[in-house]
């Protein structure tokens, strides 16, 4: 093989290798648009949701960064997973919809996960939009200020944008709330 042939042999996989990346960044850049993520969360949603007085498009976008990126479900549902559903067995996911979103999981040093589910005024966890933002920007428990929430991976959430918490907050206001 010549120089010039192996010159051409790399020019042809350097603009085949373009070409790809060019494809693979324009789907994903698709594939990452808020309508996508909006229907994703409506379709991945294991729950009925009540979109009664609230923003159709932050419960969907909620539902994704609650169901699709956040992992919710692994702390505040317990168990996470309905009997035969647990993917972790190597079984078909099945999420535990009677407990979804609900707390009481154990963390030891008498650490509990918080039930999200909306209270009887329709606020998660019993708090308020301005409460549950400060909650997840500054890992400060809700109920004692002075404590610094040990498990919740709020050092994460924190750099989210405001308008997705805000959409993780409605999302979990369409959510069935259980006691």
């Amino acid at each position: 093989m010549t120089s010039v042939q192996r010159l051409l042999g790399t020019a042809t996989v350097l603009a085949s290798l373009a070409t790809f990346t060019a494809t693979a960044l324009a789907s994903e850049t698709a594939l990452t648009s808020n309508d996508e993520r909006i229907a994703r969360g409506f379709k991945i949603a294991p729950v009925p949701l009540n979109l009664a007085g609230l923003d159709r498009d932050l419960v969907g976008l909620g539902s994704y960064l609650v169901n699709a990126a956040g992992g919710c479900n692994d702390c505040h549902t317990n168990p996470p997973f309905a009997p035969g559903g647990d993917p972790f067995a190597g079984q078909p996911k099945r999420i535990n919809v009677a407990r979804y979103l609900a707390g009481g999981t154990p963390f030891g040093n008498g650490i509990v996960s918080r039930n999200i589910t909306p209270d009887r005024k329709g606020l998660p966890a019993g708090l308020t939009l301005a409460r549950f933002v400060e909650t997840l920007r500054t890992g400060r428990d809700p109920d004692d200020h002075s404590r610094l929430l040990q498990v919740m991976p709020w050092v994460v959430y924190q750099d989210l944008r405001y308008d997705d918490l805000k959409a993780i907050y409605v999302y979990l206001r369409a959510i069935p709330s259980i006691r």
